[in-house]
């Protein structure tokens, strides 16, 4: 199987930071709205999940187990291959097997003004954890693999703004307080607004292990001239 290190395009003894950059820059290549494809996705993903999993680049018994599960899976099951050798050490002691989904942290821009709190605070979130939110406001959710931001968020029942659904309009963008979200290389918001965080949250697919997002900011000024008229996308939120 072709060593997780090729498949990023780093060295093999690159450091952790040289890693991530790699892997942030294939898994941007490999996106499909960039001219990837899933599988190639797929598979950036899967090869940073084995580094970070403690890959050895000489290969292992562990890490043979583990690749040969992964293929027999069709290399979409990145939980596959729980077998053991006999100088494996126990589970328990075994670094976590690459986790396939992001955990998204998530504020409403509408509240900010009530209590008085800015986006630049540092504490924004611990603010927001500590003040009875309903869940629309603030919470959390999971992300799968191939799941946009907005996909997700739909899907556990949120309702967040949204229009073209293309990455043309600014309707449905976030503001990214931390973590990534891999973004293809036509969209609509300009570099001085994405060196400032704003993200597409429609095609925008989380690329970091935890994300922590202020959605709803079409309203900040910023964001003006790079609106759509809601109709007739938002048919189903009209409040939004």
């Amino acid at each position: 199987m072709e060593s997780p290190f090729d498949v990023l395009l780093v060295d093999e003894d690159a450091d952790d930071e040289e890693i991530e950059q790699a892997y942030r820059r294939r898994v941007k290549e490999a996106h499909p709205d960039q001219g990837g494809s899933v599988e190639e996705f797929q598979a950036v993903r899967r090869a940073y999940e084995r580094i970070q999993a403690g890959y050895e680049p000489s290969g292992s018994a562990v890490e043979t187990t583990t690749s040969a599960a992964e293929t027999d899976a069709g290399a979409t099951d990145f939980g596959a291959g729980d077998e053991r050798t006999a100088s494996e050490p126990e589970p328990e002691s075994k670094p976590e097997p690459g986790r396939v989904s992001s955990e998204v942290e998530y504020l409403n821009y509408e509240v900010l003004s009530d209590f008085g709190w800015e986006t630049e605070d540092d504490d924004l979130f611990g603010k927001a954890a500590a003040a009875g939110l309903d869940d629309e406001d603030y919470g959390a959710f999971e992300v799968n693999p191939g799941e946009s931001l907005l996909e997700a968020a739909e899907e556990r029942g949120f309702a967040w703004p949204f229009a073209c659904r293309g990455g043309a309009c600014a309707n449905c963008a976030v503001l990214l307080l931390g973590g990534e979200l891999s973004m293809p290389a036509s969209h609509v918001l300009p570099d001085e607004l994405m060196e400032q965080g704003f993200r597409l949250s429609c095609n925008g697919m989380p690329i970091t292990d935890e994300l922590k997002v202020v959605y709803n900011v079409k309203h900040m000024p910023e964001l003006d001239e790079l609106l759509l008229p809601p109709q007739p996308f938002e048919n189903a939120y009209p409040n939004r």
